[in-house]
């Protein structure tokens, strides 16, 4: 079904409409770009070659790793690109194609964070059944079951925003296509249409929040069993994982989880959570990791010593 508008593309008002500012952003932008993309694809590689690191634990962070590798590219070229060209219109499939994506990924990470819980809940919790209950089958189950969950979610906000008749004007106070935004421009009571998007959004950052806190919860209550070597080790791993929930889930559920109205500190979260965080991903994980760091040294000792 064809949307019933008669505006065939948007314009981004972006961070600034200062040009020394967009010069100073772009340059801010483009080297936190560089240092994800370097940051998550070093993971991906990393876990991919190396013979240790063959572990669930390891398998979904690559995976987390490629989500924000994507989730980034999805929003950050254009930015850059709009900050150094000053072209900030965006045709409105290209939009909504955008809203699909950032959606659909961001979604398959907030299940893939409960996910990664769950993996060190079994690793800790229950030592002796870890190998049995994640299989490498259970894996990939647990991995699709995380993308399409993440696609459920999008196709709902997709659908939504589609079907919104948006009759001008055509400016977004944003950098980036989002719901909120959009629901501002439709010229129709949006009311209904912004409580499904709160289920759909907020209501979802909440509950899989509070899980993420119930089961680290659990797991740092365990610890106690372990020795301490085992303690500190583990004490390492939720602290990475637990960093990395907070950073994600606290923008998205200010975001999210309130009526459909936009504020002036909403793009500043959109930049934390959507630039800002895939590029800390690679480095809260790696210094809080021996075993990731000692695969990338090798890794890097292997290359120098073929290249010579």
């Amino acid at each position: 079904m064809e949307p019933r508008n008669n505006v065939t593309y948007f314009i981004l008002l972006g961070l600034t409409q200062n040009p020394k500012e967009q010069k100073v952003l772009f340059v801010m932008f483009l080297f936190s770009y560089i240092l994800t993309v370097v940051g998550n694809l070093l993971i991906v590689v990393t876990i991919t070659v190396s013979k240790t690191l063959n572990s669930p634990m390891y398998f979904f962070l690559a995976c987390l790793s490629f989500i924000d590798l994507i989730y980034s590219s999805s929003i950050s070229p254009r930015l850059i690109s709009d900050l150094l060209l000053g072209e900030n219109t965006i045709s409105f499939q290209s939009c909504m194609i955008q809203l699909f994506t950032e959606h659909l990924l961001g979604g398959s990470e907030i299940i893939l964070l409960l996910v990664m819980a769950y993996d060190r809940y079994v690793a800790i919790c229950k030592p002796l059944h870890y190998l049995v209950i994640m299989r490498q089958r259970m894996c990939v189950v647990l991995l699709l079951v995380s993308c399409s969950g993440g696609f459920l979610h999008s196709v709902i906000q997709l659908s939504t925003a589609y079907g919104l008749p948006f009759c001008g004007p055509n400016v977004i106070d944003h950098f980036m296509c989002d719901m909120h935004p959009l629901l501002k421009l439709a010229c129709t009571n949006t009311y209904i249409i912004g409580i499904l998007v709160v289920a759909n959004g907020g209501l979802i950052c909440i509950i899989f929040f509070l899980l993420l806190l119930v089961s680290y919860g659990v797991i740092l209550h365990s610890l106690k069993n372990l020795s301490q070597e085992g303690r500190w080790k583990a004490l390492q791993t939720c602290g990475s994982h637990i960093t990395v929930v907070v950073c994600f889930f606290v923008p998205c559920i200010f975001m999210y989880a309130r009526p459909a109205k936009t504020f002036p500190i909403d793009k500043s979260l959109s930049v934390f959570y959507a630039i800002i965080t895939p590029m800390l991903n690679p480095l809260i994980y790696s210094l809080r990791n021996s075993e990731l760091t000692n695969a990338m040294k090798r890794l890097f000792r292997k290359n120098y010593h073929i290249n010579w």
